[in-house]
């Protein structure tokens, strides 16, 4: 017997927390790249900003998922985001272009975040 995919609860992104922060981080990032060199707006700018607004979109796209199975894969891909997004950083500091202090809070949160998004994703997969 083939088991059917059950459908997913109905989750209204906009009321979510991890939607809330998520667009927090969003700002955060566009303020920090304020501050990078000019000549990296097609490169680390560009793709700092990608990413954080990719963790909005995936939050809001996921939560309108036909499945809670589907909403799991679209909060992997915003958690793979806020990863990215740390990884960018990380470049930032070592050639030098923003200081590892500019850098802390935005890491900071961005865990906080990916951790909340975990938690979420677990409690989702448990139902």
């Amino acid at each position: 017997m083939v088991q059917r995919e059950t459908r997913r609860e109905v989750h209204n992104f906009r009321k979510m927390r991890i939607y809330g922060e998520a667009l927090q981080l969003v700002t955060e990032v566009y303020e920090l790249t304020r501050k990078l060199p000019h000549d990296e707006a097609f490169g680390l700018t560009s793709q700092l900003r990608r990413a954080a607004v990719s963790v909005v979109l995936n939050i809001a796209e996921g939560s309108g998922a036909s499945t809670n199975q589907e909403f799991l894969r679209f909060l992997d891909i915003a958690r793979r985001s806020i990863y990215e997004i740390n990884a960018c950083l990380a470049i930032c500091t070592r050639i030098n272009v923003l200081a590892p202090v500019d850098c802390r809070a935005i890491v900071s949160n961005a865990d906080a975040l990916a951790a909340m998004i975990s938690r979420f994703r677990s409690r989702l997969a448990a139902r």
